[in-house]
């Protein structure tokens, strides 16, 4: 397991006798797929996972920027909580469905901008069009750098021209990325919303993911006492404590946390 950072935050999180675990799911606990539509369960995670639903001391939050639909699917395992559109959907371990915005109140404006990103990238097959439902997301991974940034800029231009309500939406960036979405599509203020409504006493709380939309995570984690770990797999900047290299040292992991923590 490639494990890098100060061995005392480590040395925290196998010690401590209470768990809950934050995770985000694309290139954190499973390596990206091909497109945001192609869904690939993967039974070896799925049986990890479970072993955490019957463990009386570790709770699990998967918080994803996925639409929460895709995430049940990738995890069909009752008992843990499944967050999707980075939060603003979700299903407690409980079975409780809870949606943090309204969606009659964004999907009109979202229907707005819709056909002019569709129009912009036509002449590009390359570029991919998701749509959650919540949020517009535009994919470029397999597009030049030149012609990425000029379309992607164009589509920012294409969003201010809309003039949607500066207080119900944002654009989310990243490499070669663009997404617009509600504000509350923040999984700082997921993690705020969960240790505030489902605080669980004497709980270490750990969160690992691998993209700048998980800092905001990181930041209010490690506020409230908690230990951040980002994965990448060459050096990185984050305000994370800790780092590992892939999917796979994850669940190495998270597989010694239960030998660790036996019940």
């Amino acid at each position: 397991m490639k494990f890098t950072g100060p061995k005392k935050y480590l040395q925290k999180i196998q010690e401590s006798e209470k768990l809950y675990l934050f995770l985000d799911y694309d290139g954190t606990l499973a390596e990206f797929a091909p497109t945001p539509d192609d869904i690939y369960p993967d039974p070896a995670l799925i049986s990890l996972l479970e072993q955490f639903v019957r463990h009386p001391e570790i709770q699990i939050a998967i918080i994803s920027g996925r639409r929460l639909s895709h995430i049940r699917k990738l995890i069909p395992v009752d008992g843990i909580l499944l967050a999707g559109t980075y939060g603003i959907e979700m299903i407690t371990s409980s079975g409780e469905q809870v949606q943090r915005v309204d969606y009659q109140q964004v999907r009109p404006s979202l229907e707005s901008i819709k056909p002019r990103w569709t129009e912009l990238i036509r002449p590009f097959p390359e570029f991919y069009l998701e749509d959650k439902g919540w949020s517009l997301a535009l994919h470029a991974k397999h597009v030049d750098q030149e012609t990425a940034e000029e379309i992607l800029q164009q589509a920012r231009e294409k969003f201010i021209q809309a003039e949607l309500p500066t207080n119900l939406f944002q654009l989310l960036g990243g490499d070669k990325f663009l997404e617009i979405a509600p504000v509350e599509a923040n999984k700082g203020l997921t993690i705020e919303y969960l240790l505030s409504s489902r605080p669980l006493e004497g709980t270490l709380a750990v969160y690992i993911g691998d993209d700048d939309k998980d800092e905001e995570a990181f930041k209010v984690i490690i506020k409230n006492g908690g230990i951040a770990i980002k994965v990448c797999r060459q050096p990185c900047e984050t305000t994370a404590q800790l780092h590992l290299g892939s999917p796979a040292d994850v669940r190495q992991l998270l597989t010694t946390l239960l030998k660790n923590n036996p019940h």
